[in-house]
């Protein structure tokens, strides 16, 4: 491996990093790997790139949230089978991830020719301030509500909301958790609430961008640096999200509030 090609696998290490540090928490992964991208000199990684690292985060979740997937679905299951009331919470649980799913899900197909189309630094410095500035309105909301407690009417809501964080620069996380805490669940459920939903629509992202994987034309010249960021980006979601978990049980997210403010500032001086 030449100099170059070691210099390039290390700025994509970092993007992994940066990716897999901000998926979880309320700032724009997205976003931010184009701020950190651009930072770089590298430019746009590309579709390809993107549903790679996005695959690492979503193989983190899983596998934080791996005992609550498994203790849902066999709920759920056995719900069905025996219509039992102590496992019907979580059997609504699952069909309220269905139904939160649906605006994003089907958002996504219509408009994924045009989603991440001619983002600029302003867009996204923009989309930090709507985000620092709902989670201002909603810092102080303590919520009543656990997974007993949701209704149609809330999943829906918060799927509106992940629907909305398809704009550029829009927090996923975010969008879902002020979504979640403002129809009045506790931030635990909300947090929880949030990352189910993300499970189903990454893995459909992972499926649709499948064939763009596989038709990479360089997928041999960037296999080392594209696993270097898959594995940084691994690694780098199961911690920040581990440390973001203990932010919400503290509540404090309005630490985040100030950061999308200074990094939005920064971006429309610097950019």
């Amino acid at each position: 491996m030449g100099e170059l090609d070691i210099l390039y696998t290390l700025k994509m290490i970092i993007i992994g990093l940066v990716q897999g540090f901000t998926e979880p928490i309320p700032v724009s992964s997205s976003g931010h790997v184009m701020i950190a991208s651009e930072i770089l000199g590298i430019g746009e990684q590309g579709f390809t790139f993107a549903i790679l690292t996005n695959t690492a985060s979503l193989l983190a979740i899983l596998y934080i949230y791996r005992k609550d997937i498994f203790r849902l679905m066999n709920n759920s299951i056995a719900y069905l089978k025996t219509k039992n009331s102590r496992y019907r919470s979580d059997f609504y649980f699952i069909c309220f991830i269905v139904i939160g799913t649906i605006p994003a899900g089907v958002l996504g197909i219509l408009l994924n020719d045009f989603i991440g189309e001619n983002v600029s630094m302003t867009t996204i410095a923009l989309m930090l301030f709507v985000t620092g500035i709902a989670l201002w309105l909603i810092r102080n909301m303590k919520g009543t509500k656990d997974e007993s407690d949701l209704s149609i009417k809330d999943a829906f809501i918060v799927g509106l909301g992940q629907a909305v964080a398809l704009t550029p620069g829009i927090s996923r996380s975010g969008a879902t958790i002020i979504s979640a805490i403002a129809v009045g669940m506790k931030q635990d459920t909300a947090l929880r609430f949030s990352f189910m939903l993300y499970i189903p629509v990454s893995l459909g992202g992972v499926v649709l961008g499948f064939t763009d994987f596989l038709h990479e034309p360089n997928k041999a010249d960037l296999a080392v640096p594209y696993l270097a960021a898959f594995i940084s980006t691994l690694l780098m979601t199961y911690f920040a999200m581990k440390w973001f978990m203990g932010i919400m049980k503290n509540g404090k997210l309005v630490y985040f509030t100030y950061y999308c403010f200074i990094v939005g500032t920064l971006l429309l001086i610097f950019f």
